[in-house]
């Protein structure tokens, strides 16, 4: 067990080294990462193809990288906002890791481009513990998830910057209890933003771009109480066979790009 928990975080080690240094690289070119997290079928594809849409209307250099185990359909839909998307297919594997993303970077990503949201493996475990050399965090759970989801991951809501609840329109109907939500996040990380959004409804029109030109221009973001070198130990018990392939294939800026890992 105690080599498990060596070689676990050495492996961490190793990513928190690659993300140090991509954030860096891309700091100095303008450009900041923003990591979405959530549990599959949070919603968050769609508000993340909103997000893109109104940040072409602005004007706003931006693009996107989703990441799934299999199919583009996620980056399809994203393409339609018009902005930069490249499809990542891992292969089974549940997570990014920041050496795969700067790979991924290299001759595709827009010079200008002010922001990159990625879309993370839909999975709230093994991506919670891995930096991306993100400047933003975003963690999204949906009124249909129930009120304790923050206590069944700490971790990846510990390690938010900022927490989307997703759906709100259908809250009433599911009965989601927000207060409860909200104090169940504030037991893991105490002090984190907390927003709402829905699709249909336009409520949080416009929050995680907001959100995340403020971070990139310097402004203020929370600092969670949790660490990732305070979280490491925990999370060595979760495991996995990590399978990287080499094969890439860039996609045209503004189009569809696909590549495995």
């Amino acid at each position: 067990m105690c080599r498990v928990i060596d070689l676990q975080q050495a492996v961490l080690a190793k990513n928190d080294a690659c993300a140090h240094t991509l954030r860096e690289d891309l700091a100095a070119r303008g450009t900041a990462v923003v990591n979405l997290l959530s549990s599959p079928g949070s919603g968050k594809t769609a508000l993340l193809e909103r997000e893109l849409t109104l940040a072409r209307s602005r004007g706003v250099p931006v693009a996107a990288l989703t990441a799934d185990l299999a199919t583009e359909n996620d980056a399809v839909r994203l393409a339609r906002s018009g902005v930069p998307v490249k499809q990542v297919l891992t292969d089974g594997l549940c997570h990014l890791e920041a050496e795969m993303l700067g790979g991924h970077l290299d001759g595709w990503l827009p010079a200008d481009t002010r922001l990159l949201f990625v879309e993370n493996v839909g999975n709230l475990v093994c991506p919670a513990s891995y930096d991306l050399g993100e400047t933003l965090r975003i963690v999204l759970a949906s009124v249909t998830e129930g009120e304790d989801k923050p206590l069944k991951y700490p971790t990846a809501f510990g390690l938010a910057h900022l927490v989307v609840v997703t759906k709100t329109d259908i809250a009433r109907a599911v009965g989601f209890d927000e207060a409860a939500f909200r104090a169940n996040v504030e037991r893991v990380n105490p002090g984190v933003e907390v927003v709402l959004t829905s699709v249909r409804g336009a409520e949080g029109d416009g929050v995680l771009l907001d959100r995340a030109l403020a971070a990139r221009d310097g402004g203020p973001v929370h600092i969670p109480v949790m660490t990732r070198q305070s979280h490491h130990v925990h999370d060595a018990g979760h495991h996995h066979p990590h399978h990287h392939g080499t094969a890439d294939r860039v996609g045209d800026p503004g189009a569809v790009g696909s590549s495995r890992s």
